[in-house]
């Protein structure tokens, strides 16, 4: 298998992902997997394509990501694995698609506006 880069993103994450055969070693920015996440939902989340189609320990990940915090690099690096799982293997589209591990989130920060603390939020009102 030739080594092909699939891109996920999330919020202001993007992560650049290769899969390769192997012995399930997950490697994100030249860095163990354990310490790079330390949280284990994070963990969970990046192996969650892994463990739908019982392929985990066959695939080793090299993942570059960058932006975002840890919760969206995560389900970036998910996305990117989800991608290349179904160019190894088309039948595990379904099994992925139900999850709704092949949809890009679309969810993210709004803006704040002037005149406003925050995005929504508004200075308190006074009659008088």
């Amino acid at each position: 298998m030739a080594d092909k880069i699939f891109i996920g993103r999330r919020k202001n994450a993007v992560a650049r992902v290769i899969l390769r055969t192997g012995s399930g070693k997950v490697t994100i920015n030249k860095r163990e997997f354990e310490k790079y996440f330390p949280l284990k939902d994070n963990r969970d989340d990046v192996l969650l394509p892994f463990t739908l189609t019982e392929t985990l320990g066959k695939y080793d990940v090299l993942a570059n990501v960058r932006g975002g915090g840890f919760s969206g690099q995560a389900e970036a690096i998910r996305l990117g694995i989800s991608r290349a799982l179904i160019t190894v293997n088309e039948d595990f589209r379904p099994q992925l698609k139900t999850e709704g591990l092949l949809r890009r989130d679309p969810r993210m920060v709004e803006r704040k506006k002037y005149g406003q603390p925050k995005a929504r939020k508004r200075f308190q009102f006074s009659k008088r």
